[in-house]
C-alpha cells in the first residue's frame, strides 16, 4: 500500500498545473472539498490516516482568496498516486451527479380524492 497526500488543489479544474493541478481537465472538479475528497477516497476503497481541514499548500500562497482551498489528507492506496486523482475525480463527479438528480426530485404530495 502506498501513502501519499492529497491537496484540494491537486482535483480544482480551475487552476492551471502551474499552480498544482494534476489530473488533466477531464478528471478535475470546480473546487473540491475536503469532505468530498475523503468520501469518494472511502467509496474506492482507500483509507483515509489523516485529515487535517486548516493547513494550506504551499503553491497557492501568490494566489487570489478564492483559489485557495485549505485542507489535506494523507491517504493510502494500491494504486500510484497519479491514477488515484485521476479515480478520485471521477468518483466525485459522480458523487455530485447524484447528489443533484436527488436534490431536483422532490415527490408531490397528492391529495386524496373524495
Amino acid at each position: 500500500m502506498r501513502k501519499f497526500v492529497v491537496w484540494p488543489n491537486e482535483l480544482d479544474a480551475r487552476l492551471s498545473r502551474r499552480y498544482g493541478r494534476a489530473v488533466g481537465r477531464e478528471f478535475a472538479v470546480d473546487a473540491p472539498k475536503v469532505g468530498e475528497i475523503a468520501e469518494a477516497a472511502l467509496a474506492l476503497g482507500m483509507k483515509v490516516v489523516e485529515r487535517d481541514d486548516e493547513k494550506l499548500n504551499p503553491r497557492l500562497a501568490g494566489l487570489d482568496e478564492t483559489y485557495k482551498i485549505r485542507g489535506m489528507l494523507r491517504l493510502e492506496s494500491k494504486h500510484p498516486k497519479g491514477k488515484s486523482l485521476r479515480m478520485l475525480g471521477q468518483k466525485i463527479r459522480e458523487i455530485r451527479k447524484t447528489r443533484t438528480k436527488a436534490k431536483g426530485k422532490k415527490h408531490k404530495s397528492r391529495k386524496k380524492k373524495r
